[in-house]
């Protein structure tokens, strides 16, 4: 099985491409035969911007744009799709969540029929979000940014494609002298990422995150 790993940063000695490197060699030692490709939005120099024609795209009035369907393609080859994403203001940053708006386009992850029926079109796709906080556990639960993450991404994005999300992780500040540690859940992850896609269709509830000591 294979699995797309997104990663958006614009360093690439970053802790977020440490991480999802990490996960690609947890999937790599997990035997089976099992891929991973490290998507690297900033250095691929994906262009997030959701332009004119992405909106004649949305209504059906133009085809796609090709790096839009260059990536849907690369999305339709996965087993499972990994984001690995700094929190920037409590969500994605601002290349990732244009990459959600120009890919995750009508007509292929949803599609949008006549009475305002919408038809859930990414049902096959088990979603694993890996989000890197500079905040500690107790800022997210103070304040609900657990819950609001959650219900915009989780719910408002991909359960609105009918993407199922198996795993919502957070690693959050926790001092540089746990960075090793949470490279390893990293790599855990990778290593048991195709066994959570055959596991229970129920998400985790990402504040169990509070309780990780990293």
């Amino acid at each position: 099985m294979h699995a797309l790993i997104v990663v958006a940063h614009p360093d690439p000695g970053s802790f977020s491409h440490r991480v999802a490197h990490s996960l690609a060699e947890g999937v790599a030692r997990a035997g089976g035969g099992h891929t991973a490709e490290v998507a690297d939005l900033a250095a691929e120099d994906f262009d997030p911007r959701f332009s004119a024609s992405d909106h004649a795209a949305h209504k059906k009035q133009a085809p796609p744009a090709a790096d839009v369907v260059r990536e849907q393609q690369r999305i339709d080859r996965a087993d499972a799709l990994v984001l690995v994403y700094p929190v920037y203001w409590w969500s994605f940053p601002g290349l990732l969540k244009g990459w959600i708006d120009r890919v995750f386009s009508n007509g292929w992850a949803y599609e949008e029929r006549a009475g305002g029926k919408v038809v859930k079109r990414l049902g096959h796709l088990p979603v694993h979000l890996v989000a890197i906080g500079g905040a500690d556990a107790g800022t997210y639960e103070r304040h609900g940014y657990f819950g609001a993450m959650k219900t915009q991404i989780d719910h408002g994005i991909f359960d609105y494609c009918g993407a199922r999300v198996a795993t919502s992780e957070f690693l959050l500040d926790a001092g540089q002298r746990d960075r090793a540690a949470q490279l390893e859940v990293a790599r855990n992850l990778g290593r048991a990422l195709f066994a959570a896609a055959r596991a229970s269709h129920g998400a985790p509830d990402p504040a169990r995150a509070a309780s990780l000591q990293l």
